[in-house]
């Protein structure tokens, strides 16, 4: 079993037979000729690396607008145990596909990291000071830089398919340190001592 992270695939977040919506906002990253093409390439490469017995945690805007019925079909045919950190285009079809859990903010253990996911970047979480709790998020679609603690993760910086801890954790070893908006106080904000 292995873990798997995702952020902003946006299924359905364009008409079937026109490039607009999220193609249009992230042409760069997203260069399909419609909707329809978004849909089916991004699923095709959810399956091909993700296996019935692994997980998925969505970090948030799975889909945004999708008729329920084509949805439910979609998210059935991706393989994987899912779990959903929920991001502002997750209305309620999404909500109610059967996620195995859904969260605003995520702590969990992978691959002996930890990692607080949230749809939103922040400037501060618990176990931020320490430097031993990583923070995860989409939202941004690339445009808010990383650093070496907290990244974007969301498929307009990571690719069309879901991808593992090492892979993110090689692509934040590239990006600039944090800097800690209190360093230098003596506070004690997340249960670690400075």
């Amino acid at each position: 079993m292995s873990t798997f992270l995702y952020a902003d695939p946006h299924f359905f977040h364009a008409s079937p037979d026109t490039p607009d919506g999220i193609i249009r906002m992230c042409s760069a990253t997203r260069p399909y000729a419609n909707g329809r093409e978004l849909n089916e390439s991004q699923a095709a490469a959810w399956r091909s690396v993700v296996k019935p017995s692994d997980v998925v945690i969505v970090v948030g805007d799975f889909a945004h607008r999708a008729d329920p019925v084509a949805l439910r079909k979609l998210f059935d045919s991706l393989p994987g145990t899912k779990h959903l950190v929920k991001g502002n285009h997750d209305g309620p079809e999404t909500l109610a596909l059967g996620w195995k859990s859904i969260h605003d903010i995520m702590y969990v253990s992978i691959d002996g990291q930890r990692c607080c996911l949230c749809h939103y970047p922040m400037l501060s979480w618990n176990g931020s000071r320490s430097g031993k709790v990583i923070q995860l998020y989409g939202h941004h679609h690339g445009r808010i830089p990383g650093n070496q603690q907290s990244a974007d993760i969301g498929v307009d910086v990571m690719g069309p398919a879901p991808v593992r801890l090492n892979q993110i954790k090689a692509y934040m070893a590239t990006l600039p340190p944090r800097v800690d908006p209190e360093a230098g106080d003596d506070l004690d904000v997340d249960g670690v001592t400075p």
